[in-house]
């Protein structure tokens, strides 16, 4: 809680630091998308604090016990949950989330290491200032929330190799940041992948809960890795449905197969096109036989993020949810959705997309483990 007061006592000063960041962004070539994840508002700053005070409000769950039982002998057996230790972020260009894990990790039981980039260091500088003071006001170690400043290249790869220093590295960022982190950390490490996320329009929509779920999922907040960033459209439905979509959202440039060229006007979309986040106001979309061929494009297409169905047929949603392998499956809903925050976790770290220990937004619960508590009664075997 003291760390959200600060953030929004200092906003201004905070706003300054970020509006030098922006500047000096711009000047190096940054896209309007980076320049989007970069820069905050008061609006902004305000829900950087709501999420702290969120995260404050919720369960610790650091000693709770998972499971447990008496075995045959007398043994008494729990998982008890515990800190993962000292977690490692490492980042690209969005101020919020050193806010969002600091806080995640502390109300967890965990020290943090942040190591951002160099586009958004004098807004993090500000950011952790004031969770160092809000520890130090609260009797901890004001040394449990660090920023790296060294923000070259070299630095990185040593970050991602802190054996002994760090129990745990989530890497936060675009293909780049994630190959270099899969191909030199030495640190266990839970990755955040790419959302290249998928809406299929079923023949059994509503047309217009479709046309209003795909335009809040791509046009939103296109920047962020639940935005949607392809189409698949039952045949069925394709001629009526493309028409009034592409009227609902004129500034998104459209990228299609054969099919959809012929409906509406569009781009020629290549296999790269299909398996690209773009992170902006860009969509690929194809036309789909069936459910089938809309779980075979997401199959080899999609990268294990978020994928969506828009359907009034109970067994086609079933089967979607079944059928679908990826971290969030949404129905009848914007895959905007796939958010710690809109999901109860109050903030996220970081949204896993593979299968060990962690899987889709990670809040409390993922930023911890578990150890077996085993208690006896002079017990030998």
């Amino acid at each position: 809680m003291g760390a959200a007061e600060l953030i929004e006592s200092r906003c201004e000063e905070l706003l300054e630091a970020n509006r030098s960041d922006v500047s000096r962004a711009r000047s190096l070539g940054a896209s309007e998308t980076q320049i989007d994840r970069l820069r905050l508002s008061e609006a902004r700053v305000t829900q950087m604090a709501g999420a702290l005070r969120v995260v404050a409000g919720l369960d610790d769950p650091v000693g709770r016990v998972v499971d447990g039982g008496v075995r045959p002998n007398g043994l008494r057996v729990e998982r008890v949950r515990v800190p993962l230790g000292v977690v490692g972020v490492i980042y690209e260009n969005r101020p919020n989330v050193t806010s969002d894990a600091a806080g995640l990790c502390i109300k967890a039981g965990n020290a943090t290491m942040l190591r951002g980039s160099s586009s958004s260091l004098g807004s993090n500088k500000v950011v952790v200032s004031c969770f160092c003071d809000a520890l130090s006001k609260s009797g901890l170690p004001p040394d449990g929330v660090l920023l790296v400043e060294q923000v070259d290249h070299d630095s990185a790869l040593e970050f991602m190799r802190l054996q002994g220093v760090l129990d745990c590295l989530i890497p936060r960022g675009g293909p780049s940041l994630l190959a270099s982190v899969r191909e030199n950390a030495t640190v266990p490490t839970v990755l955040d992948g790419d959302g290249n996320c998928h809406i299929y329009v079923d023949r059994a929509a509503d047309l217009q809960t479709a046309t209003d779920i795909v335009v809040n999922a791509k046009t939103q907040r296109p920047s962020v890795c639940n935005a949607a960033e392809s189409l698949l459209v039952h045949r069925d439905v394709a001629r009526e449905f493309l028409p009034v979509l592409t009227a609902a959202m004129e500034d998104v440039e459209l990228l299609g197969d054969e099919a959809t060229r012929a409906i509406v006007a569009a781009g020629e979309a290549t296999s790269e096109d299909y398996a690209t986040e773009f992170l902006s106001l860009k969509l690929s979309v194809a036309v789909v036989e069936d459910l089938d061929g809309a779980v075979e494009h997401i199959a080899r297409y999609g990268s294990g993020h978020s994928e969506a169905i828009v359907t009034r047929d109970l067994r086609a949603a079933d089967e979607f949810v079944r059928r679908v392998d990826a971290a969030a499956v949404v129905v009848n809903a914007s895959t905007r959705f796939v958010d710690g925050g809109e999901l109860g976790l109050g903030a996220e770290i970081g949204i896993s997309t593979q299968k060990l220990h962690a899987r889709g937004p990670m809040g409390l619960e993922a930023l911890t483990s578990v150890k077996f508590v085993i208690r006896g009664d002079g017990h030998v075997r």
